[in-house]
C-alpha cells in the first residue's frame, strides 16, 4: 500500500478502527517504527500504535550513538560489532541528515593512578585493528595513534601528566528521538502504514483456532476494535506487559538496565572530539560527547527494579559521572540537564552484571501469532526490524500475497535525506541547524518563520531551536503536548532543563492553537511539565541553572 500523504493522527485514529491489517507493531520506540516501515515497505498492510509518545522511553534517553562499540569485542561479541558497524554504515547513508561520523579519542593514562597499562595497551591496539577490519574500511577511516600533545589539543582539561600516547577512532551520533519520528512519518507518508501515539494496546483477540485474529486500542478514552492477521510486540521493557495480555501470566523475561546521562557546558570540557574516559573503580568508561556549545557525559550501567516510566537520575548516579570527569573540575552546579533510560535486556542466568548481558536481540512467536522482539541496541534497529517481519511473514504465511519477501531497508531513504545537502551547506546558521534536524524536510519549517517572522525567534533562551520548530511539530510531527515539543521534537530538556521550564508557556502559547487546545488545557499541560523538571532536579539533589542566553544566538 502507497500513495499515502500524511502523519496525522485522527487520520490515524480512523483508519485504525475502519482499516484491516496484516500487522499491528505496539511500541513507538526505534524497534516499533523500524519494524512498522520494513512491514509496510514490503507490502504488508501496517499499522503501529504507541501509548505515550513516539520514543517517549528508552529511544529519546539513549547515548545517541550509532556504533560496533568497543567493549563488545573484548566480550567477545564480534558478530555483534560487525553487524552494528555493516548497520552504522547504512543509517549514515539512508540518514545522512541524522546521523553524523564523529571522532572518538581513547586515552590511555599512565603512572601509578593509570587505569591501563602497556599489556592491556597492547591489547587495546588489537581491539583497534579489528575494529578497523569490520568498520573502518567502510567509511575510509582508519583509527591512529596520538601523542599526549594531540590528545590534550583534542580535550585539554585531561590530567596532562598522567596521559600517554592514546587512540583515535570513529564512530557516529544520531538523535535517537527524532530518527524514530523520521521512521514513523517514512513508513507513514511514503508507504501508506498508520502510525499512532497516545494509543495503548489493552486487549489481544483470537479466533477459535487461538490466533491473533485483532486487538483493542484505548486512545482519548474509548476503545477501537482493530482488525490484524499479526501483532509485534516491540514495547521495549515493557514487553512482558505485552505477553501478559496474550499469554495470560507475566513471562519475567526482561531485566532493566538503567543508564543515565548528564550535560554540562562545553567550556567546562572543551572536547573537540568525543572522549571515552575510563573508569577506574569499575573497570568500565564513560562517553563525552560535544554536542554544540554543550557537552554531554554517559552513560552508566546499573540494575534497575523500580518503575518502567520515567526512571530517575540519582544523586548517586549523578556523582558517579562527575567524579569520573574529577580532573575536569565539573560540580552539580554544572549539570544543565539529566535523563535516564532503561536498556530492555533480555535476562541470563548466567550474568551477574547487567554491563555483561548480551546486546544482542531476540524474536519470538507466539502459539497465537504474537512476535515479540526483544535486546539489541539503536545501532541495529533496523536488522531487528528485518528479522521480525520475516518472522510475521512466516506467521501470516499464504494469508498473504504479493508482498516483498525480504526486506527492502537496506537502502531505503528517510524523509529528509533528498534535499540535505544543499541546505547543510548554507551560510545561515539557522538554515544549517534546521538541516540537520530535519534534512530537506527544513523547507517547510523555513517557510513558518517566512510566514511569520517571530517565529524564526528563539524557542528556549541559550538553545538554536526556532520557535518554528514547535509549530511544525504540532502540526506535522504529531506532537501533543509541551512535554513532546521540548523533551522529544526538540531536546531542550536534555540540554537545559531549568530553561526549556522557563520557556514552558511560550511553547503551549504557540501548540495550542494548533491542537485545539483552550487555554485551561495549555496551562496544565505548562504546569505538568514544570513539575516533571522539577521533580527531575531535585530527585537528583541539584540545584537551579542558568544557561548563557549567548549559547543559541
Amino acid at each position: 500500500m502507497t500513495g499515502a500523504t500524511w502523519f496525522d493522527r485522527a487520520e490515524g485514529l480512523r483508519r485504525l478502527a475502519d482499516d484491516p491489517f496484516d500487522v499491528l507493531v505496539v511500541g513507538g520506540g526505534i524497534t516499533g517504527v523500524g519494524t512498522a516501515l520494513d512491514a509496510a515497505s514490503r507490502g504488508l498492510r501496517t499499522a503501529l500504535v504507541e501509548r505515550d509518545d513516539f520514543a517517549s522511553g528508552t529511544s529519546s534517553k539513549s547515548s545517541k550513538l550509532a556504533h560496533g562499540g568497543l567493549r563488545y569485542l573484548q566480550q567477545g561479541e564480534i558478530r555483534l560489532v560487525y553487524e552494528a558497524l555493516h548497520e552504522r554504515q547504512r543509517m549514515i547513508h539512508n540518514a545522512p541528515h541524522l546521523v553524523k561520523l564523529l571522532p572518538f579519542l581513547l586515552p590511555v593514562f599512565k603512572g601509578s593512578g593509570g587505569v591501563i597499562n602497556k599489556k592491556l595497551a597492547r591489547a587495546l591496539g588489537m581491539s583497534m585493528w579489528m575494529y578497523d577490519l569490520t568498520g573502518g574500511a567502510r567509511i575510509g577511516r582508519f583509527h591512529e595513534r596520538l601523542s599526549p600533545e594531540e590528545v590534550l589539543a583534542h580535550m585539554p582539561t585531561l590530567p596532562a601528566d598522567k596521559v600517554a600516547s592514546s587512540y583515535l577512532y570513529h564512530d557516529a551520533t544520531v538523535d535517537d528521538a527524532r530518527l524514530c519520528v523520521t521512521v514513523a512519518r517514512t513508513a507513514a507518508i511514503e508507504f501508506g502504514a498508520v502510525a499512532v501515539n497516545g494509543a495503548a494496546l489493552v486487549g489481544i483477540a483470537k479466533d477459535a483456532s487461538g490466533r491473533v485474529s485483532g486487538a483493542t486500542v484505548r486512545a482519548d478514552g474509548r476503545d477501537i476494535e482493530v482488525r490484524c492477521s499479526a501483532i509485534v510486540n516491540a514495547a521495549g521493557v515493557w514487553s512482558d506487559e505485552v505477553r501478559t495480555l496474550d499469554e495470560g501470566h507475566d513471562p519475567d523475561s526482561i531485566r532493566p538496565a538503567k543508564g543515565i546521562h548528564i550535560t554540562v557546558p562545553w567550556e567546562k570540557v572543551r572536547n573537540d572530539i568525543a572522549v571515552v574516559v575510563p573508569v577506574p573503580k569499575d573497570k568500565r568508561a564513560v562517553f563525552v560527547v560535544p554536542w554544540g556549545e554543550l557537552t554531554y557525559i554517559g552513560t552508566t550501567d546499573t540494575d534497575y527494579d523500580g518503575p518502567n516510566e520515567d526512571p530517575p537520575v540519582t544523586r548517586e548516579d549523578v556523582d558517579y559521572l562527575l567524579s569520573a570527569l574529577r580532573f575536569t573540575g565539573i560540580t552539580d552546579r554544572d549539570v544543565l540537564g539529566t535523563w535516564a533510560g532503561l536498556r530492555p535486556l533480555v535476562k541470563s542466568a548466567s550474568s551477574g552484571r547487567t554491563a555483561d548481558l548480551s546486546r544482542r536481540h531476540a524474536v519470538v512467536a507466539s502459539p497465537s501469532g504474537v512476535v515479540s522482539v526483544t535486546g539489541g541496541k539503536l545501532t541495529t534497529y533496523r536488522e531487528m526490524a528485518a528479522d521480525t517481519v520475516d518472522e510475521v511473514v512466516d506467521q501470516l504465511g499464504s494469508r498473504v500475497s504479493g508482498i516483498a519477501r525480504r526486506s527492502r531497508t537496506k537502502k531505503l531513504r528517510l524523509r529528509g535525506a533528498e534535499g540535505y545537502d544543499a541546505l547543510a551547506e548554507s551560510t545561515d546558521p539557522a538554515v544549517a541547524h534546521l538541516a540537520n534536524r530535519y534534512g530537506g524536510e527544513a523547507r517547510t519549517v523555513l517557510a513558518l518563520a517566512e510566514a511569520d517572522p517571530t517565529l524564526r525567534e528563539p524557542l528556549v533562551a541559550g538553545l538554536p531551536y526556532l520557535k518554528a520548530e514547535a509549530v511544525y511539530a504540532a502540526r506535522h510531527e504529531m506532537a501533543r503536548s509541551v512535554d513532546d515539543v521540548l523533551s522529544r521534537r526538540t531536546r531542550a530538556r536534555l540540554l537545559a532543563r531549568d530553561a526549556s521550564a522557563a520557556a514552558a508557556a511560550e511553547v503551549g502559547a504557540l501548540i495550542g492553537p494548533v491542537l485545539g487546545l483552550d487555554d485551561e488545557a495549555v496551562a496544565a499541560q505548562v504546569a505538568d511539565y514544570r513539575r516533571a523538571v522539577e521533580l527531575e532536579r531535585t530527585t537528583a539533589e541539584l540545584p537551579e541553572t542558568a544557561l548563557d542566553a549567548s549559547l543559541g544566538a
